[in-house]
Parts: structure tokens; sequence; C-alpha cells
């Protein structure tokens, strides 16, 4: 893991009602806690276990700034955002292999 390096997650509920854009350096281990109602009190109240979209960045600095960027878009262009690479909108967790 390069700490120098970040990722911007987007989780959500099994039904993709709501959204919650986070910025991490380590991925797995953030999910992770997500899905064990770990940290995020907004995520465990509105269950957002999912992982449906992820970007890496090289530089922390980057993947905090994209971060604040999609925090102001409208719902709908999020979600189109996250169709571009997930057009099911899919549980992504798999990708990782993350253990559970």
């Amino acid at each position: 893991m390069d700490l120098n390096s970040g990722y911007i997650y987007i989780m959500s509920n099994q039904y993709r009602t709501t959204l919650y854009i986070g910025v991490t350096n380590d991925l797995r281990t953030r999910v992770w806690q997500h899905t064990n109602r770990q940290g995020s009190a907004f995520v465990k109240y509105y269950k957002l276990f999912d992982l449906v979209y992820f970007e890496y960045f090289e530089r922390i600095t980057d993947a905090i700034d994209r971060e604040k960027q999609l925090k102001n878009w409208h719902h709908k262009w999020k979600e189109n955002l996250i169709r571009t690479k997930n057009p099911t909108m899919k549980d992504l967790k798999e990708e990782l292999e993350i253990q559970f």
C-alpha cells in the first residue's frame, strides 16, 4: 500500500437510492469497515454496504480534490458516472477480493 496514493469510492444501499462518496488510501480496509458497520455513521444509518464505484489516484491530494468535486454533483450525475464503469451498479467488493 502506497500512503501517497488514494482512492475515491462510492457506497450505496441495496436499492441504489442513497450514495456515499469517500476517500481513502486503503480501499480494501475502508470497504471492509463500512460493510462491518465501523466508521461512518451515515453509511451505517443508511445501510450503504455495497461498493459501486472507485477511482485510483497516484496522489492522495488528487483523490481528495476529486472527492470534493463529486460531492457537489447532483445525484443523477453521480449515477451516470457510476454506470460508465459499472452499468448494472453491481456490488464491486468481489473485485477487491475482500474477506468478510
